[in-house]
């Protein structure tokens, strides 16, 4: 069961839900990013890995690179971006395996995985309405009955 879409009126409001899904982050945890090009993804990303590694983070779009790792204090973080991917048999090049054994995930262009997706997920979907964006939060497997405040 979903909530209802969360207003996101600018984009330290997309920023801070990033940083309310970090705050619940685990070893082994997929966070899929979904909308459309300028829906916000990357700045919800953003806002998650600063939170994660502090302010000063630079966290620029994997876009180019298509994964970037960070070292967190508590766990690494990879973020991935597949939109120039052709298919899931790619993201075993990327290393997504890997990542999740001792850390967590945060992808956009989640669909580019297909049948690969991860069942156990936090799914944020982003769109963009009339002056501002909104996020619809889905839970999927262990997500369901963890807590996110924001």
């Amino acid at each position: 069961m979903s909530a209802a879409p969360r207003v996101l009126d600018d984009a330290s409001d997309t920023e801070a839900l990033g940083g309310a899904v970090a705050r619940a982050l685990e070893p082994g945890d997929v966070v899929c990013l979904w909308g459309g090009l300028g829906a916000g993804k990357t700045t919800l990303a953003r806002g998650l890995i600063r939170a994660l590694m502090g302010p000063e983070e630079e966290a620029p779009s994997p876009t180019f690179t298509l994964v970037q790792t960070y070292q967190g204090p508590r766990f690494p973080i990879a973020h991935l971006d597949l939109y120039r991917l052709s298919g899931p048999e790619e993201v075993r090049e990327l290393g997504l395996d890997e990542a999740l054994e001792d850390g967590a995930a945060v992808i956009e262009w989640p669909e580019r995985l297909g049948p690969a997706l991860p069942l156990d997920r936090l799914d944020i979907r982003l769109a963009v309405e009339a002056e501002g964006r909104t996020a619809l939060v889905e839970r999927h497997g262990r997500w369901k009955d963890r807590k996110l405040e924001f």
